[in-house]
C-alpha cells in the first residue's frame, strides 16, 4: 500500500477515532489489501478471509499506529500472518522449530540480517514494539519495564513473548 494514497489529515483523523475517517480509510485500503492477500495466500478464498481480517485489524488497531510512514507495513505484515495461519490452519506450512529458524537467520549477510531485524521491529505493533526494544535493545529487566509502562509483570511477559514469536515470524518467512 502506497502511504502517498492515504492524506495525512485523513490518517491522523482516522488514528485519532473519527468514524468518517476510518471508514474512508478502510475503503482507500482495501483494494491493497486485496491485491496484496491475493499475492501472498495460498488461495482466492484465503486471500478474501485475509482481506476482510485485515481490515477488521486495522479497524481495531488504526488508533495504536505510529505514523503514516509505518502504516504500510504494519498492514502488509498483518497481510502477511493472515495468509500463514489460514496457510497453518490447512495443514499447507508446519510451524518452523526454533534450530530452523536460527539456520535460516545465520545464513544471512550480517548486513541484511540488520536490516530485517529493524523491519521486524517497525512492523511490530507498538505496545509489544516497546516492550521487545526495552528488553533486548536497551537490556531492561522484566521489573524495570514493567514500572516504565506501568503494566504489570505477566502483561509485560506476555508482550515480549508475542513480540518475539512475530519477529520470529517475520524473520523466517
Amino acid at each position: 500500500m502506497s502511504a502517498a494514497a492515504i492524506s495525512p489529515n485523513l490518517f491522523e483523523a482516522a488514528r485519532l477515532g473519527d468514524p468518517h475517517a476510518i471508514a474512508s480509510l478502510l475503503e482507500t485500503a482495501q483494494p491493497d489489501i486485496r491485491r496484496y492477500a491475493r499475492a501472498t495466500c495460498r488461495s482466492s478464498a484465503d486471500a478474501e478471509d485475509a482481506t476482510q481480517e485485515a481490515l477488521w485489524i486495522l479497524f481495531r488497531h488504526v488508533g495504536t499506529i505510529r505514523s503514516l510512514l509505518a502504516f504500510s507495513a504494519w498492514l502488509f505484515s498483518v497481510v502477511r500472518r493472515e495468509c500463514l495461519r489460514l496457510a497453518r490452519r490447512a495443514g499447507v506450512v508446519a510451524a518452523i522449530d526454533d534450530g530452523e529458524a536460527e539456520a535460516l537467520l545465520l545464513a544471512r549477510p550480517e548486513a541484511d540480517l540488520r536490516l530485517d531485524v529493524a523491519a521486524a521491529f517497525e512492523a511490530l505493533p507498538p505496545h509489544y514494539r516497546d516492550v521487545a526494544l526495552m528488553r533486548d535493545v536497551k537490556e531492561m529487566t522484566i521489573d524495570e519495564i514493567s514500572t516504565a509502562l506501568g503494566a504489570s509483570r505477566q502483561t509485560v511477559k506476555a508482550r515480549l513473548h508475542r513480540a518475539r514469536a512475530l519477529m520470529r515470524e517475520y524473520l523466517t518467512r
